[in-house]
């Protein structure tokens, strides 16, 4: 086993989040007009995303991605991380860098000069809590295998991959140049499933993956069904136990179930006075999850600490840490 530098690399999309509040009545109308897909996330393109962009009210920008949120948390809890993940030679690229780079993340994936702007995702927050995502990927989707540093990744205890970049076929070359790096180093990759409908499009790609390349997994309730085609959750534990060494499987108001050794760890979500915004709230369970378990934590543990990172950013809008996540677990 190498060296670690690293206690997570992280691979995903580099993209500006945009979050505004909406009515029911608003995400009704734009699922008639374009399709959306209330509580999932929809790619859309650059037109679209511009026309959404005008008809939305004011909210929030903030650099995002599913995977850099995961390493905001992360570094919150005081973990020593570094993202991967493309962005254009743009003013929201530079944003973007900035502020990772701000939060103790290291970030040195060369930008793109020439092709698509930056990547954003307009996050939609209606009066239940539940966020619709509609994404424009951007340079996100340019990342390739020669992105992707070896010597970085063989230098991180866990390389934690973001399903939602497995869009495209270079990015699924990137994976798995990022999981022999890893494994050939003696370290371990984690893969977060991200959304049913991404398992959907990819199902036979994501188990090929899963089976041969994940030690980790992070899913919730609904992803992990979607990708074993069940509709009994206690079948599709049964199916992930025989793949992979952990499991961290989140649900909802339930808690989390972390699966490992044949065994089943149930975790109890930590309550907040009043739900105001899921989003995030998976990437940030993966956060103090990894956390834990990079420190040397039982798996209790871990899943603990994910839940305290959960119940923090569903308590208010955005999906990073408002508060240090160290002194919360603290």
């Amino acid at each position: 086993m190498s060296e670690t530098k690293y206690a997570v690399a992280a691979v995903g999309n580099a993209l500006v989040d945009v979050l505004a509040q909406v009515s029911e009545e608003f995400i009704t109308q734009q699922q008639e007009e374009n399709g959306m897909e209330k509580g999932a996330m929809t790619l859309v393109e650059e037109v679209r995303a511009v026309d959404l962009y005008t008809k939305m009210p004011e909210g929030t920008e903030t650099s995002g991605g599913s995977a850099a949120n995961t390493m905001a948390g992360f570094a919150s809890f005081g973990g020593k991380g570094v993202f991967i993940g493309k962005v254009a030679d743009d003013a929201l690229g530079k944003a973007f860098t900035d502020d990772i780079r701000a939060q103790g993340i290291a970030f040195d994936t060369a930008p793109l000069v020439l092709g698509a702007p930056t990547g954003r995702c307009m996050i939609l927050v209606t009066p239940d809590a539940d966020r619709t995502m509609n994404t424009f990927l951007g340079a996100s989707v340019e990342l390739s295998p020669n992105d992707i540093d070896t010597n970085t990744i063989a230098s991180a205890s866990v390389t934690y991959l973001e399903g939602y970049l497995f869009d495209r076929e270079q990015a699924k070359q990137a994976f798995i140049a990022a999981a022999e790096a890893a494994h050939e180093a003696g370290h371990r990759i984690a893969l977060t499933l991200s959304d049913p409908f991404c398992v959907d499009r990819h199902r036979s790609d994501f188990l090929k993956l899963v089976e041969n390349h994940v030690d980790i997994l992070f899913a919730n309730e609904e992803e992990l069904k979607s990708l074993f085609l069940q509709d009994n959750f206690d079948d599709a534990v049964s199916a992930i136990s025989e793949h992979v060494e952990i499991a961290a499987i989140t649900r909802s108001e339930k808690g989390a179930v972390i699966i490992a050794n044949g065994e089943q760890i149930k975790i109890d979500a930590v309550p907040v006075d009043k739900v105001i915004d899921t989003t995030g709230a998976g990437d940030q369970f993966a956060a103090g999850f990894l956390y834990g378990f990079t420190e040397g934590k039982s798996l209790e543990e871990c899943g603990k600490l994910g839940a305290i990172a959960a119940a923090e950013v569903i308590s208010h809008i955005g999906p990073r840490p408002a508060v240090k996540l160290a002194d919360l677990a603290a």
